[in-house]
């Protein structure tokens, strides 16, 4: 049995969409693969553990779900977006995780499609952390990047997967630095705190681990990024990548791939059949009120961007 740590922060507003991530991450572990799962809260909320031990009693085989609380070191944290704090949390792993060397963390808003045991695997040498890159901010829209002079185009990280390099980030005292960014008012927040202290000690994973909405959209384009991946790692990435929905988010209105985020919650063990109707009979009568042209539109969207298979 291979134990894999995860870790996620989230507060009760979540539960929904943790249960369908970390259920889509169970359904696509393989055999011999086990989830150490470790839920960030805050301690001053009362977090909703009974129906998240329900997925732990469901599949024993293949997780173990443990709470951290989080005490008040980002209380004054710049918010921004609907973002709340929950979201610092993940800097504070090397400290709250001691009984690893290396962690995986994930925002609840992903879908998963694959196994996790190889990015576990794959050395971090003396990188501070392993991320995807953002193709968004680093090829569609530089802005923000430009703006920071600590940031570099083409090397900027997408936070929402990653793997921690707890030991090394120990030894070098590296959330100090964190904490100390945690207070001042960066539009990505804990991204670009991340980026801009792991700035080379960053190893890039491949683009199928966090495929996010403008990621999405890039891989498609793959001339764009031909530079950094073949047409097939490409077309890999958009078919059978982990999906993460940082933009729209399928469980509140249309988005990419939402039949992907729709068919692991029918598989989920909060799936609740009047959830699931209102929120499709609902969409009917916001579709009707639309002219034939937003209509169109809607259907091009998702039959040529939207599209996932399970």
């Amino acid at each position: 049995m291979k134990l894999i740590p995860i870790a996620f922060a989230f507060d009760n507003n979540l539960i929904t969409p943790a249960c369908v991530c970390i259920t889509s991450l169970i359904l696509n572990a393989k055999e011999g693969t086990k989830y150490d799962i470790f839920i960030l809260h805050s301690k001053d909320d009362t977090l909703d553990k009974g129906t998240l031990d329900k997925l732990a009693k469901a599949y024993p085989e293949k997780c173990q779900i443990r709470y951290v609380e989080v005490d008040n070191t980002f209380s004054n944290a710049f918010e921004i977006r609907g973002v709340t704090k929950a979201t610092y949390y993940r800097l504070l792993l090397p400290n709250l995780i001691t009984d690893y060397d290396k962690i995986i963390y994930s925002d609840v808003d992903i879908t998963f499609q694959m196994d996790l045991s190889e990015v576990y695997d794959e050395p971090l040498d003396d990188n501070y952390i392993a991320a995807t890159l953002d193709l968004g901010l680093n090829y569609l829209d530089t802005k923000h990047i430009n703006e920071i002079e600590e940031l570099e185009i083409g090397k900027y990280i997408q936070a929402g997967f990653i793997v921690f390099n707890l030991k090394k980030m120990r030894e070098d005292g590296i959330v100090s630095k964190f904490i100390e960014l945690s207070k001042k008012d960066f539009e990505y927040q804990d991204q670009d705190i991340l980026n801009i202290s792991c700035k080379g000690k960053i190893k890039y994973l491949k683009p199928e681990y966090n495929v996010n909405d403008c990621a999405f959209i890039v891989l498609k384009k793959y001339n764009v990024v031909s530079h950094l991946f073949s047409k097939e790692v490409c077309e890999f990435a958009r078919k059978n990548g982990n999906i993460h929905f940082s933009g729209k988010k399928p469980w509140k209105q249309e988005s990419i791939c939402m039949d992907l985020w729709w068919e692991y919650y029918r598989k989920s063990i909060i799936f609740d059949v009047d959830y699931y109707f209102d929120f499709f009979f609902n969409r009917t009568f916001i579709l009707d009120s639309l002219s034939l042209w937003k209509r169109v539109k809607i259907l091009i969207r998702f039959f040529v961007y939207g599209r996932a298979k399970i």
